[in-house]
């Protein structure tokens, strides 16, 4: 059986392959080529080398402080929907009345386009905001703080799901051992629960790293950058830098390009730190 899967291993996975190298790893492969090139069209191309990778990163173009501004809301998106969402699918395994009923309400959010989101948390909190005379794009720091809690709104019911599926896998023998030997409940929490969910956290981290990271639609309806650009983050910047100048093309495909592996390094680097800890069960 191993011989006739190993014999027509190619001839079943070719129709995915060919689907992915077109869908994915010729486009690819022409962005990269692209972000060497001045543009304005994919067949008018000139080769111009690293001019707009050095363009890329001038102090004129915000894309680094959209970085930046980029790096700390992960941080601190990454940390609070994580924890909420962990800290909610424990009280929804512990047999509460209705905890259907709750883990759908939470979910729902996630059902939500972005775009949605971002237009109706901006009449949201500027309706809090216009009590005291301001709105959301009047200071970077409101601007800041409404994106971290619609992505927390959004994103924790998703979440809540994959680490209520990881806490329902937790042997109850190994949770009653612990009872028998004289743990408290946060010792069995820390010290049998966490590491036997690892996997969950593995997976709710790569997700919320990468989405936070990718963040546009919410960023564009929300704030779109303002005030000055402050709230700009790298996905926003990108999309500004390629469709919003003239001649800037290929300064938005280096972008695109320096994101894509900046993405792909720390997803990887977070993927194996957090592997490192699972317990196999």
């Amino acid at each position: 059986m191993e011989k006739s899967l190993k014999k027509y291993f190619l001839v079943f996975t070719l129709p995915t392959l060919i689907a992915f190298a077109f869908a994915f790893i010729i486009p690819f492969a022409q962005g990269v080529y692209l972000s060497f090139c001045e543009f304005t069209t994919v067949k008018n191309a000139h080769f111009v080398g690293l001019q707009n990778y050095i363009k890329a990163f001038e102090s004129g173009q915000g894309f680094l402080s959209a970085a930046g501004f980029t790096f700390l809301f992960t941080i601190v998106s990454v940390c609070t929907i994580n924890l909420f969402a962990f800290c909610i699918a424990l009280l929804l395994t512990r047999k509460i009345k209705g905890t259907n009923l709750f883990r759908t309400v939470f979910f729902m959010p996630n059902l939500i386009g972005g775009i949605v989101l971002g237009y109706t948390w901006q009449q949201m909190i500027n309706a809090i905001l216009y009590r005291y005379e301001t709105t959301i794009v009047a200071n970077a720091k409101y601007g800041f703080w409404g994106l971290v809690i619609l992505m927390n709104w959004q994103m924790i019911g998703y979440m809540m799901i994959i680490y209520i599926a990881g806490l329902q896998n937790v042997p109850t023998d190994l949770i009653e051992a612990a009872k028998i030997d004289g743990a408290t409940g946060w010792q069995t929490l820390i010290k049998v629960k966490l590491p036997m969910v690892m996997s969950s956290v593995t997976i709710c981290m790569f997700l919320t790293l990468s989405n936070s990271f990718k963040l546009f639609d919410q960023n564009k309806a929300l704030t779109n950058g303002a005030p000055m650009n402050k709230t700009q983050m790298l996905a926003l910047n990108i999309y500004d830098t390629f469709y919003g100048k003239t001649g800037y093309e290929g300064v938005g495909q280096a972008k695109a390009v320096v994101f894509f592996i900046l993405v792909a390094a720390i997803a990887l680097v977070q993927l194996s730190l957090t592997r490192s800890k699972e317990v196999e069960q």
